[in-house]
């Protein structure tokens, strides 16, 4: 007899899992020997075999509770009762038969998404293996802990949007978000590292494997800052207006292309090559860091101190990233807005030399291609928007549109946001450059997030003599770029002066 039929149904389950972890250990190494080679060969046939026992013996204990429902209705005709999907009543539909109440299989089977140890892999592709990570991870957003439904939508809509084919975003949501990841994630942040259970050790351990950090850990998916700035809306005014990826590398890439070049053709002509030419535009992501401290007193009165930390880190990303998005060198930073365009075609001066006027409001309108001016905002410092104010003594109707509300500004009928990182005016007897306003179609200037933001807790702070100062604090880090994929979709007042 095969030695895969002595085996019950447990033991069977066992062996697949085992079968699994060998064939992927061998997977990782770069070469495989001809003994490698042959082990494989005998894993597998050795896992079709087992896994066609398994199924065997599934078939016939689904078919044993039939006959068993069958019977029971002869003796009993009033007693059998079939009902399908979700039954009334206290009654739960993940105990439901998956045979009498079909309805019921889809929900046991993603009653704990989290686990992947039933995840079948053997002889399915990477894309088919993807899909099922997104499944199984937007069915955790639906159950993870610790949240609300305006960071449930932000993360659905990142995995629907930005996931690969291989489920990269998927399969680290699914090991952050977990219950038992949550759990350990809030005892190290809270300085309770003593406390992890084994169980929540390995899912430390799991979501670890994803990363190529070194050191720290992972925040919990449903407080990553990038999934929590994008539920409640960023208080960077150039992020709301900008185009936000999310990148699964270090560096985002794009396609661009210019117009098609169509042309009047005569019947039965050949077709000539308008064809335009492809661009690869490419956003690489650089790293932030930060550091959140916190009195010993504040952490016991805290009633949910990982929360908080969320919230934090958010903040603080946020308000770092509202100066490199304007003025970023590019160079260990992203790239901003202002460095992008200083130099380029986008570069405009003023109608008089040293001087801001209304006519300079209307030169860069009318500059602007009417493809990108549909959709495109101001922005600038609000000093300037308020030098744009009395251009008009007559209270706004030149300019403005809802002056007196100011919610939200429109100039020339186009949104007015808010930069304080661009100049604030300009001195005439000074010699410079003053990049004082830009005005386009900010969907072409790209915000690239990396999902994962880590974090380290230390759990005491030293002052200048090497002693505890009664504070504890998180080290966290994360990676985001940013740059302009079309120079041309801007255009930017330069209101240069010399001495």
């Amino acid at each position: 007899m095969p030695k895969a039929l002595q085996l019950s149904h447990g033991q069977a389950v066992i062996r697949l899992r085992d079968i699994r972890a060998q064939l992927e250990d061998l997977e990782k190494r770069d070469t495989l020997t001809s003994d490698d080679e042959q082990t494989f060969d005998e894993l597998t046939r050795e896992f079709a075999e087992v896994d066609d026992h398994r199924r065997q013996l599934e078939r016939r204990s689904a078919l044993e509770r039939v006959r068993s429902a069958t019977q029971a209705t002869e003796r009993r005709p009033a007693a059998l009762s079939v009902e399908r999907g979700t039954p009334s009543g206290s009654g739960s539909a993940y105990d439901l038969d998956p045979i009498l109440n079909p309805d019921s299989v889809e929900d046991r089977r993603f009653r704990n998404p989290w686990d992947l140890g039933e995840m079948r892999t053997y002889d399915r592709s990477p894309e088919q293996v993807g899909q099922e990570l997104r499944a199984r991870a937007l069915c955790a957003i639906e159950k993870m802990a610790g949240t609300n439904d305006r960071i449930r939508s932000a993360a659905t809509d990142i995995i629907e949007r930005w996931d690969d084919k291989r489920g990269s975003i998927a399969r680290q949501a699914l090991a952050t978000s977990s219950p038992e990841y949550m759990r350990a994630w809030s005892k190290l942040a809270s300085g309770r590292s003593h406390m992890v259970s084994p169980e929540e050790q390995r899912a430390l351990e799991r979501a670890m494997s994803l990363t190529d950090n070194q050191g720290g850990y992972l925040v919990p998916f449903q407080l990553d800052p990038t999934v929590i700035i994008t539920s409640d809306g960023s208080r960077n005014q150039i992020r709301q207006a900008a185009r936000q990826v999310v990148a699964t590398g270090d560096v985002w890439h794009g396609v661009s292309a210019g117009s098609v070049q169509w042309r009047w053709a005569a019947e039965g002509t050949e077709a000539g090559d308008n064809a335009p030419e492809f661009g690869q535009p490419s956003v690489p992501v650089h790293k932030a860091d930060g550091f959140v401290p916190i009195s010993i007193e504040a952490m016991d009165d805290a009633e949910n101190v990982t929360t908080e930390v969320g919230r934090l880190l958010a903040f603080g990303k946020d308000s770092l990233e509202a100066a490199a998005f304007i003025n970023g060198t590019g160079t260990g930073q992203p790239t901003g807005i202002v460095t992008a365009l200083a130099g380029t075609a986008a570069e405009m001066g003023p109608a008089t030399a040293e001087t801001f006027g209304a006519a300079d409001i209307y030169a860069m309108d009318g500059a602007l291609p009417a493809r990108h001016r549909a959709g495109a905002s101001w922005l600038a410092n609000r000093s300037i928007y308020n030098l744009v104010r009395q251009f008009d003594t007559q209270g706004g109707a030149d300019l403005w549109e809802r002056i007196g509300a100011d919610v939200p500004p429109q100039l020339l009928g186009r949104p007015a946001l808010e930069a304080e990182a661009m100049a604030a005016g300009f001195d005439p007897a000074a010699a410079g450059d003053n990049r004082i306003a830009i005005y386009g179609d900010f969907q072409n200037y790209v915000i690239a997030d990396r999902i994962g933001m880590s974090i380290e807790f230390l759990p005491h702070l030293v002052g200048a003599n090497r002693r505890p100062t009664g504070q504890r604090g998180w080290y966290a880090w994360y990676r985001v770029g940013a740059d302009s994929v079309l120079d041309g979709a801007f255009r930017m007042l330069n209101v240069a002066t010399t001495v």
